[in-house]
């Protein structure tokens, strides 16, 4: 998929592309919460800018694991003062959440992208997106935040990761949904185990097989602390090298905290394949 469409854009993927994360949450896992601090997050998301960031994700809801939903009404105020401030930047703006009616007031309000760990499956999730021309981030995640790191398990969890997106797609297709506006996120520390996280990484190209665009989130989580031993503060240089690697393996868009590095990291391998 080259082309993505996303709400005003109309998205190239010809290069990769990094989001930035700008949390408006209270619990953040990586410890860079904004605590709904909207100017914070607005600053915070101008420098992404200037690192190179082409996207924006912003959410207000914490999805780290064991995390409780935050009230419906904070997370539209908290969001909606964003989109209000940020929508005459000539970027595209991804709200990250579950909830149908955050969904429908971001579109309304002038979001380009809707990126959903439930994958749209809440009652009238499909519904609240359908009918605009916002991108559609459709992720996997086995169980819910509070409870998904429990016990994760899988017989084959490439191929059910596959099946589900699949599903997921399909009934999006259904609403009217088109292909190009949808975009793949097997969801890296979304009711998985380490083993299970690097066998995902290890065949991420495999979600592009159908021709969706893939989006992948591995920043600063804790399959990088499993294998360096370093906490959330230190895990810069493993998330930038996971960014990479995803890129490599495939990955059209990555969702990254240290923008400037990742960018860096990117320039340096398409100047090895002499890409522009």
């Amino acid at each position: 998929m080259s082309i993505i469409q996303c709400g005003r854009f109309r998205l190239d993927l010809s290069r990769p592309r990094v989001m930035a994360i700008i949390n408006l949450t209270d619990d953040s896992f990586s410890g860079d919460g904004l605590q709904g601090d909207v100017s914070a997050a607005l600053r915070s998301a101008e420098q992404a800018l200037g690192q190179g960031a082409d996207m924006l994700d912003i959410g207000a809801e914490s999805s780290r694991p064991g995390a409780e939903p935050v009230p419906e009404e904070q997370e539209l105020e908290r969001v909606l003062r964003f989109i209000e401030q940020a929508r005459g930047w000539n970027v595209p703006l991804s709200v990250d959440t579950m909830k149908p009616a955050v969904m429908r007031a971001a579109l309304a309000a002038g979001a380009d992208m809707i990126n959903d760990i439930n994958a749209f499956r809440a009652p009238g999730a499909i519904e609240a997106v359908a009918g605009s021309r916002a991108g559609l981030c459709v992720m996997h995640m086995q169980g819910e935040p509070r409870t998904m790191q429990h016990d994760p398990r899988y017989d084959d969890v490439v191929e059910e990761v596959r099946r589900f997106l699949g599903q997921r797609v399909q009934a999006l297709q259904a609403a009217g949904v088109a292909s190009e506006r949808i975009v793949l996120d097997p969801g890296f520390g979304f009711g998985k185990r380490v083993e299970h996280n690097y066998a995902l990484l290890r065949e991420l190209e495999c979600f592009r097989a159908d021709g969706f665009a893939v989006l992948a989130g591995l920043s600063r989580k804790s399959m990088l602390g499993a294998v360096t031993g370093r906490g959330v503060a230190e895990r810069m240089p493993a998330s930038v090298a996971a960014a990479l690697i995803a890129v490599q393996r495939g990955a059209d868009i990555v969702r990254v905290h240290d923008v400037g590095p990742t960018c860096d990291a990117i320039r340096i391998w398409q100047a090895v394949r002499g890409m522009s």
